[in-house]
């Protein structure tokens, strides 16, 4: 396997975009699963990686993040793409400035799958977080799969029920206050994302979700498929459906613990459809 290094100097860059101001960058939120050849190469040719300029992969929604750099790093590889760079940022350290320079300046940054909450309890707070802000506010491409994908939204959800503790992939229900919805990247702060979403039946997650936080919609992306953002307007990428959940009324009522509401909208996008997130 080839050697994945950093093949950039980490001084300069281009300059930061005010705050306040739309940013330059777009978002490339996959759902899980497997990522077709052509998914990758959209990304990177988002990304200008073509023509110039590095990636950088975060691990640390891994279990396995130095095994997470080798397997996200193939996929890139396999399509000719090498100016790569791994870094495991661990919990609790102090941030090497340098690599976190290289963060802020990388045009493609691609966080792995695992688990959002240990991707969120290391970056959250830090100049990591910041130095992907700056990233996409200045034009670069954030990417991320799975837990990758969660951490996208400002309410991200954690996979957690609060009633139910033990882990289940899907909710058999639909009750109050059994939805944990935690602090996310925030790069994405008109909706709330879910991921495997077909595959996984995640349906009665999600309907939760816009019940509760009824001015947010809801993206459910499924496996093999991601959704492409600039501005306002998503893009779905991919073999498989995005799911959008809407409660335009922010109807809500409560009989004990469940919860319904009336006149919700549903959509699902095909690939190549175009949806607006407003």
């Amino acid at each position: 396997m080839a050697m994945v290094a950093l093949l950039v100097s980490c001084t300069g860059g281009a300059n930061e975009s005010d705050r306040g101001e739309e940013p330059a960058g777009a978002l490339f939120i996959i759902g899980g699963g497997s990522r077709p050849a052509a998914m990758i190469e959209r990304m990177i040719a988002e990304a200008g990686l073509w023509e110039d300029g590095y990636a950088v992969i975060l691990p640390m929604s891994s279990a396995e993040p130095d095994s997470a750099i080798i397997w996200s790093s193939e996929q890139f590889l396999d399509q000719g793409m090498d100016r790569l760079a791994g870094f495991n940022f661990l919990p609790g350290e102090t941030p090497d400035p340098a690599r976190v320079d290289s963060v802020r300046h990388a045009k493609l940054i691609y966080i792995s799958g695992g688990d959002q909450n240990r991707f969120m309890d290391i970056v959250l707070g830090t100049p990591i977080m910041d130095a992907i802000h700056e990233a996409y506010a200045n034009g670069a491409v954030i990417a991320g799969t799975s837990a990758g994908a969660a951490v996208m939204s400002e309410k991200m959800i954690t996979g957690n029920e609060l009633r139910y503790p033990e882990y289940r992939p899907t909710f058999p229900v639909i009750e109050s206050e059994n939805l944990e919805i935690s602090q996310g990247l925030g790069l994405l702060d008109n909706a709330i994302i879910d991921q495997h979403f077909v595959w996984r039946s995640r349906h009665n997650r999600l309907i939760t979700a816009v019940l509760e936080h009824p001015r947010l919609p809801g993206i459910g992306i499924d496996e093999s498929t991601a959704i492409l953002v600039r501005g306002n307007k998503a893009e779905v990428v991919g073999v498989s459906q995005v799911l959008v959940f809407r409660n335009p009324q922010k109807s809500k009522s409560t009989y004990n613990e469940k919860i319904g509401g009336v006149n919700l909208r549903l959509d699902v996008y095909l690939p190549g459809e175009i949806f607006s997130l407003e």
